[in-house]
């Protein structure tokens, strides 16, 4: 009986014009959004593989010159593009592509795309999450609001339970009836999708297990809202008064609980200006990461420590150019103190992560959101990681060149110049991402909430139909 129930409101769902028009506009929206992507993508890739290859054959081009020197030439790390992030951009545009690595300085990612954007992009932009976080689900609104409310207004609902239908039957084969068109749509949407992003050319490695873990997100997400749908429909009296419930929880579910949960997050926890931070920064440099160990009398007890090791009284008598040694270590001693305050701004993330998590609870759209974007590789979580590796290659570069300085020349000799074959020595930053079980590991939080959603709202949807009368 609930497979009849349910072929019956597929075959409605079907004709009805609603889901024929909404679901083939959805369909064609995502597929500009996945080829207008596809080829803004491909180009942006292209620049960066351009970029990186031209920036290594600056680096490994410089002529012979004094390692310091090379040292603040630099060069750039660049963060590469992933095939999921096709389907979910993320906080790509707002994290910058490239982080230019130097002697003294851990430098931000710099050239985010949202820097090129007008005033409009603030609506957002036509990509293939928008539409599958926000317009699904007002479709699967449009098309079930009235699932039991219409049975009540015709009158039919009394000829069903007089049937020896029961209502759990009724919901059962109604919520299939709206969920599985739904589901083949995303189906489709996710087929094509593997076959595109499995024919990138250039475009890193594709996962399919990704993208299938991806595909049971969206599923679960939608099925909350099914559930969400059909709870009101069978509370309402009137086919009106639910579709205005849900219009409104809609609007505050995906529009309004995003919106509010950043302001209160950047409120409780406001990051600190850039002025701020670098003010923070050259305090601890001047004072020391304590605040009564600055680096100059740091400087002068390693120097001490050093004589004594090898059994000098000078540092013209090491065995090695102490000028280069002492480079080398004040490099390390401004990376902790950039450490430290980068582990600031990652406590600050992290509070703001933990406000995020427990706000799902009011929301399915969060959890499915950051689900989403942590799968694709384009949220916080993954750009922090980026900038790390980039530091822990910056501060490997440091001391090839220092230490090449300091073990090749004498004390006070500034003249020595590197054979230039050492910049070829130093390897190209090699970027792996984390593994998607890291991915899942750290994301377990929203994978729970998610599924206390659906299960809750079945729970009440069940309740909901036992009191389900004429």
């Amino acid at each position: 009986m609930v497979l009849k129930i349910a072929s019956k409101e597929m075959k409605e769902v079907l004709r009805d014009g609603r889901f024929r028009v909404l679901s083939a506009l959805c369909l064609v929206l995502l597929l500009v959004a996945v080829f207008s992507g596809k080829r803004y993508y491909e180009h942006v890739n292209a620049q960066h593989r351009d970029a990186a290859e031209k920036e290594r054959l600056n680096w490994v081009s410089q002529d012979a010159k004094n390692p310091h020197s090379a040292a603040h030439y630099g060069t750039h790390a660049f963060k590469p593009k992933y095939p999921m992030s096709l389907i979910d951009q993320g906080v790509d545009k707002y994290t910058g592509v490239s982080i230019y690595l130097e002697a003294h300085v851990r430098n931000e990612a710099q050239f985010m795309a949202a820097q090129d954007q007008t005033a409009l992009s603030r609506f957002g932009d036509l990509t293939p999450d928008f539409i599958l976080l926000f317009l699904l689900p007002l479709l699967i609104i449009l098309v079930g609001f009235n699932a039991i409310t219409r049975e009540k207004e015709n009158g039919t609902l009394r000829l069903l339970q007089s049937m020896g239908i029961s209502p759990l039957n009724l919901a059962l084969g109604k919520w299939l009836g709206i969920f599985i068109p739904v589901a083949a749509l995303l189906a489709f949407i996710f087929l094509l999708a593997a076959w595109l992003l499995n024919n990138l050319s250039d475009f890193g490695t594709f996962s399919l297990s990704a993208l299938l873990i991806l595909f049971s997100v969206y599923l679960l997400y939608y099925a909350v809202f099914s559930n969400l749908v059909l709870i009101v429909s069978a509370w309402a009296k009137k086919s009106s008064i639910a579709f205005v419930i849900l219009l409104s929880a809609w609007i505050v579910a995906c529009l309004g609980m995003p919106k509010l949960t950043t302001n209160l997050a950047n409120t409780l926890y406001p990051y600190p200006t850039q002025q701020e931070f670098m003010e923070a920064v050259n305090e601890d440099k001047k004072k020391g990461l304590d605040g009564h160990d600055p680096w100059n009398d740091a400087a002068k007890k390693l120097e001490q420590e050093v004589l004594a090791e090898h059994g000098v009284d000078s540092v013209h008598k090491l065995p090695f150019n102490f000028d280069g040694y002492l480079m080398q270590k004040g490099e390390e001693h401004e990376a902790e103190i950039f450490f430290k305050h980068y582990e600031h701004l990652k406590e600050i993330y992290e509070k703001q992560s933990s406000l995020y998590k427990n706000a799902a609870i009011l929301s399915p759209f969060l959890p499915a959101r950051f689900l989403s974007m942590a799968l694709c590789r384009t949220d916080y979580h993954s750009h922090w990681h980026f900038s790390d590796e980039a530091e822990k290659y910056r501060l490997h570069m440091m001391n090839a060149l220092n230490m090449d300085f300091a073990d090749n020349s004498t004390y006070g000799d500034w003249s020595y110049k590197s054979n230039p074959e050492l910049w070829a020595k130093i390897e190209p930053f090699d970027y792996n991402p984390p593994t998607y079980a890291s991915v899942l590991a750290f994301n377990a939080g929203n994978f729970t909430v998610l599924i206390f959603w659906f299960l809750i709202s079945g729970v009440v949807l069940v309740y909901r139909c036992k009191k389900l009368k004429v």
